[in-house]
């Protein structure tokens, strides 16, 4: 019986124990500046929450103020950091089920399904130098010396359009757009009939034709006095949709 009166007291003992470590870490855990960060977590997907808002609820629950680097340093302990959201156009939720249908439809294509796309797109370039993307080597603390400024307007004062079109074992001529603006019947008379058109007679009837959704390439002309009378078959893309064309590769490359 003795024996097993001391054996309940050092269960009881340690039991005491770990109740006193479970509330201390509890404690820690829910302290004032470390509450910043689970709030800041749970109100992640309200939009535009903000540190200094963060900060004023846990004064209002704690009745404590708190610094703006404390806040940010538990943040950043917890896993959380200061970066500048992505920007997309908005989207409605048929635009977003638009999209996913896409998907669906062409995620089992093979790169000989694609490999019978011709990915077109225009392009604008400034024919003034972009500061931007030169480089240049300097010593620290002489960034506004005037060796180490380069001089650019606000706006470019001369600029090209260029239309291209490619595929994965072929391009198309850079088309020069004079005056650059494209309509409808310049996109029929200097883009499809001279170029596309030429395409699709080299692939034959499995070639198929990609352009966005902008107003010249989506006219009733284009369509129905181009395209089906040349027997053209045209990638659709949803409204409002990124058609992650491989060709702004291209241009990024001639921008440079």
């Amino acid at each position: 019986m003795l024996g097993c009166k001391s054996g309940m007291w050092m269960y009881f003992i340690l039991l005491k124990k770990t109740q006193t470590i479970f509330l201390n870490r509890s404690t820690t855990v829910l302290s004032p500046d470390r509450r910043e960060g689970l709030e800041s977590r749970r109100g992640k997907k309200e939009q535009g929450h903000h540190s200094s808002a963060g900060g004023k609820s846990v004064l209002a629950a704690s009745g404590k103020q708190i610094s703006r680097k404390t806040v940010a340093r538990r943040l950043r302990g917890g896993g959380l950091y200061a970066r500048r959201p992505v920007v997309c156009v908005p989207l409605t939720r048929q635009h977003r089920t638009a999209r996913l249908q896409w998907c669906r439809e062409h995620h089992n294509w093979t790169e000989q399904d694609w490999a019978c796309v011709l990915f077109s797109d225009e392009s604008r370039f400034s024919l003034s130098s972009d500061c931007r993307r030169q480089l240049i080597w300097r010593e620290s603390g002489t960034a506004y010396r005037p060796e180490n400024i380069h001089e650019k307007d606000r706006y470019p004062t001369c600029s090209i359009m260029v239309w291209a079109g490619i595929m994965i074992d072929g391009r198309t001529r850079l088309h020069l757009v004079a005056n650059g603006t494209m309509t409808g019947q310049r996109y029929i008379h200097e883009v499809l009939l001279p170029h596309v058109c030429l395409f699709r007679g080299a692939v034959g009837g499995k070639f198929v034709f990609m352009d966005d959704n902008a107003t010249c390439h989506r006219t009733l002309a284009v369509q129905d006095c181009c395209l089906d009378s040349e027997g053209i078959q045209r990638l659709v893309w949803p409204a409002r949709s990124p058609d992650l064309n491989p060709i702004k590769n291209v241009w990024d490359a001639l921008g440079r």
